[in-house]
């Protein structure tokens, strides 16, 4: 259980909350990567992706299940939320809505989620809004403004790992905004062989790597479909420790800390096989970054080794081996519980701890 001294912060793992269920097809290829949230009675949901044969994915909601000494233990099933029956959700050979996000946003009323749509282009950051948890507005893709100083269109790229601060901050412009995390990929050539690797002005790392952008409130207040279209791209953060070496993307919504804002984020190793979308020879660990307050843009701290790595055998052993990918991240009595994939095949959950008293 490491620990940085700049991010007093561990997670100590509790178990697994939610299997795959014998004779369902469609989760035939795990349950993985929850996003979380309470409906308007304040009853707490996962909403799982659900991975049927071949890879399809769909947005399930399972109702959790507590202890009486308040630890997330296990799951009800209620359905599924989200299908891939948009035509830009599926293509040829693959199709899915993965790997949600979901953060309320108390200046809208409502939980904005953010998911992979993947595509006859591959997977692309799209959003979808809900009251109640149980039906959800499509918003569409994420649309991404031209910034001329990038040189680049950020709406040609594949794009993951997408969730929203659920409070509004100020843009690096000045305006009221709400800032969402996302992960660009620069490699051109998944989408159009023989294109290779295309930079923003500036940028000369093409590992994965975390941006922010922001949408103006007022906008959004005015019309919620303004959700998409972002803008005021900027660098966050990118591989800098041994465990975060191939990628690095953020992971559930941002937590207000009393130092800033927590973001739990993954690091990958090992070695990624081009145009595999389950990979068989990486580790995936949980690390954090600190950001400030008031400007999410600038990092004060970040872990310099994992809170989090595959030990168990539940986190060694599945779909894709050696995973812990944190998603969600839940106060229940007090404590804060943080929800993750598990070796792509199951969902484990970790107590989130701080290391020193608060003064």
């Amino acid at each position: 259980m490491p620990v940085s001294t700049l991010i007093p912060y561990t997670l100590t793992r509790l178990g697994v909350v939610m299997t795959p269920e014998d004779g369902n097809p469609l989760e035939a290829e795990g349950v993985l990567n929850p996003a979380s949230g309470r409906d308007p009675d304040g009853v707490l949901y996962l909403l799982p992706r659900l991975v049927a044969a071949g890879n399809v994915s769909r947005v399930g909601l399972a109702r959790l299940l507590i202890s009486d000494d308040g630890v997330p233990v296990g799951v009800e099933r209620s359905g599924v939320v989200l299908e891939p029956d948009r035509a830009w959700e599926r293509g040829a050979s693959h199709g899915g809505v993965e790997d949600p996000r979901v953060t309320f946003v108390p200046a809208l009323g409502l939980h904005v989620m953010t998911y992979v749509a993947y595509g006859a282009l591959g997977p692309r950051t799209a959003l979808a809004v809900s009251g109640d948890l149980r039906s959800w507005r499509r918003l569409g893709p994420a649309l991404f403004a031209y910034d001329d100083d990038l040189d680049v269109d950020l709406n040609l790229f594949h794009n993951k790992d997408t969730v929203f601060f659920p409070t509004p901050v100020v843009s690096p412009a000045g305006v009221e905004s709400l800032a969402v995390l996302h992960r660009p990929m620069w490699d051109l050539g998944e989408i159009r062989p023989g294109q290779g690797v295309v930079l923003p002005r500036g940028i000369t790392d093409e590992r994965h790597s975390i941006w922010i952008s922001y949408v103006p409130l007022a906008s959004v207040l005015e019309d919620v479909r303004e959700l998409v279209h972002w803008r005021e791209h900027r660098f966050l953060a990118g591989p800098k420790y041994a465990f975060e070496e191939l990628k690095i993307g953020g992971g559930p919504a941002p937590l207000r800390v009393p130092e800033g804002w927590l973001l739990l984020h993954h690091g990958v190793t090992g070695v990624l096989a081009s145009g595999v979308d389950q990979q068989q020879r990486v580790n995936y660990a949980a690390g954090a970054l600190l950001l400030d307050a008031d400007d999410p843009s600038v990092v004060l701290a970040r872990t310099p080794s994992p809170l989090l790595a595959p030990e168990t055998d539940d986190e060694r052993s599945g779909i894709v081996p050696n995973v812990v990918f944190p998603t969600a991240i839940e106060e229940i009595g007090g404590a804060h519980y943080v929800f993750y994939g598990m070796a792509d095949s199951k969902i484990g959950v970790a107590r989130l701890d701080r290391t020193d008293p608060l003064t």
